[in-house]
Parts: structure tokens; sequence; C-alpha cells
């Protein structure tokens, strides 16, 4: 006859109980869908993550969500010895004065030509040079070729627009050289039908190796046994390209073209101002040299954050509407939806 195990005591068995109520109970909350979580629910369990991110977000409100308070100045005459409280309020009025002005729509034309001429031919060319760099088998040359690539990136405009003169200035290499084949001088620096292809020259030159560091690090978030199964497949190195690669990193890419829109009307003030004059305001005039020399140097305040106002509204409902139009795709974007 088996022997059967002495009952446990009264207090043994409600603590056992009390364990196993309390595993099924966590067991239970883990496999509740996200939804269902609370917002303090949600905030306790990526307590971390936000602790982490608690100085970015400090940042951002220091010196990007408090100055927005500023932009009350487009709705006064504002006086800076009155300040905001005292300043007289004007409504609409440096709107219709910047719409008004004709120098206005010619520097959102020119901002306009240059912004999309630069994200045609610039924004390809980090994806482009990126797949290169992946495609080299020495992990030492990549290294190599990535550091010098990215290099100019930290350089200033000033040098780079100085490096830019010396070349192709009309003192410059290139002139000089067409100069001795018997050919024109040319000066592309003072040419105003060239200025929007300068300055996408010169970004390509700076920031084409930076940007390559994003689509790198998407390359190596793809799964390596997926180019496995196409090759297997019969797929070759197009093809590869084309099926797995490109649909790889074409969340990252999306997510910076939709930043990129929202800085649409911000084509790098510091490189234009420092080449306005060699081609003229008719051809180097943007939306940020105009608030520069028709508001701040001219304290016309109020039609300056009047302009940097309507840029900033329209880089938000650029934002928010390829935003949607990437859901629609099937892509999470720079945010996710509602329903996602």
């Amino acid at each position: 006859m088996a022997e059967t195990a002495p009952p446990l005591p009264r207090e043994k068995r409600s603590k056992r109980l009390q364990r196993t109520a309390t595993s099924s109970s966590s067991s239970t909350r883990a496999v509740l869908p996200q939804s269902r979580l609370t917002v303090w629910q949600r905030i306790k369990r990526d307590r971390v993550m936000l602790l982490l991110t608690l100085p970015g977000l400090l940042y951002f409100i220091v010196f990007h969500y408090v100055p927005l308070l500023g932009y009350v100045v487009a709705f006064q005459d504002y006086q800076p010895y009155l300040g905001y409280m005292h300043s007289a309020c004007v409504g609409f009025a440096n709107f219709t004065t910047a719409f008004g002005e004709p120098a206005f729509w010619s520097a959102t034309l020119n901002t306009l030509e240059i912004a999309l001429i630069q994200l045609v031919f610039f924004f390809p060319i980090p994806v482009a040079l990126a797949l290169l760099l992946n495609s080299i088998v020495s992990e030492r040359i990549r290294r190599f070729v990535q550091s010098v690539v990215y290099l100019p990136h930290f350089i200033g405009w000033v040098i780079i627009v100085s490096i830019f003169q010396q070349i192709l200035g009309g003192a410059g290499l290139l002139p000089d050289v067409l100069g001795g084949m018997g050919l024109p001088r040319y000066d592309m620096m003072s040419d105003p039908d060239a200025f929007p292809w300068l300055l996408t020259l010169q970004v390509a030159w700076k920031d084409a190796g930076w940007g390559t560091i994003i689509i790198l690090a998407a390359l190596l978030g793809i799964d390596k046994g997926q180019y496995e199964a196409a090759a297997i497949d019969g797929a070759g190195p197009r093809r590869r390209l084309w099926h797995v690669t490109l649909p790889g990193i074409a969340p990252v890419l999306i997510l910076l073209l939709i930043l990129n829109l929202g800085q649409i009307l911000s084509v790098g003030f510091e490189q234009i101002l420092l080449q306005r004059d060699a081609v003229g305001p008719d051809a180097g005039e943007v939306l940020d040299t105009y608030v520069y020399y028709h508001g701040i140097k001219d304290n016309d305040w109020g039609v300056a954050a009047a302009v940097g106002l309507v840029k900033a509204v329209i880089g938000t409902a650029l934002v928010l509407g390829a935003n949607k139009f990437a859901h629609r795709l099937g892509h999470e974007g720079v945010y996710r939806g509602a329903d996602r």
C-alpha cells in the first residue's frame, strides 16, 4: 500500500496558495495586451528608459519649446525696450507686410528651389555611399574610408566656402585650368544660375559621409539569413539589393525623408549668408537671410517673427502630412498612429 504524503500545516498551505495566486496573476498581466495597461503602469514599466531620455527632453523643452512663446512678437509692434507685455498688438499686420513684399516671395521661391534640388540630388548620395561602404569586404578599409568621407562634417562653413573659392572662384584652380586650355574662364562662385547647384555640391561634400552613419546602422540591422535565403533561391546581387537591402532600410529612409521635409524651408543660414553678396539678393536671398536682413538688421522684429512662424507652421504641416502618408503605405514614419 502506497504511503500518502502527510497534509501540510494550515500556514504552509495558505502561503503556497498565495504564491500560486501571485504567479498566476503576474502571468495574466504579462499576456494582457499593451493597450490594457494604464498610463501609470507604462511609466512604471519604462521608468529606466524615461530617466535616460530626461536630459534630452529637458534640452528640447528649454531651447525649443519655451522659445515658442516668443512667436507672440509676430502679432505685435515689438519694441525691445518695452518687452512683450507693453508692446502694441497689431494683429496680422506683420503677416500682411511680409506677404506684400516682392522680396519675401523671391526669397520663398529661392528657398524652395534650393531645397528641392538638395532633396532630389543630395538625399540619395548618403544611401549610395553607405551601400558602397557596406560592400567592402575588408573591415579596416571600410573604417578608413568611412572616417575620411565624414571628416568634412566637422569643418566650419567659413573654411568650406574658402576652399571652394580657391577651386571654383574667379582666381581659382578651375578658371586657371580652363584659361590654360584656351577656354573661357568660368567663375562658378558668382554665377546666379549655378548658385543652387553650388550649394548642393557643398552640402554633399560636407555632410554626405556623415549621413551614411545612419544608413550603415540600418544595414547592420538586416538579418543575414535573408541574404542567404535569397542567394539559395538564385537571386543575384542586384535582386538581393532590390528585394532585401532596400526594403530593410526603407523605414529609416522614410523617417529621414519626413524629417528633411520638415526642414525644407531651412536651407542653411550660415552657408548662404557667406555667399549671398557674390550672386546678389535676387538669387541668394532665402527666407533665413530675409529674416536676418529685413527683420533683425532693420529692427522689424514683428515681420521676422511672422516669417519664422510661417516657416514653422509649413514645416509642421509637411511632417504631419508625410507621416500620415507613410502610415497609409504601412510604415511607422516618425511616430505611430493611434490605430497602430
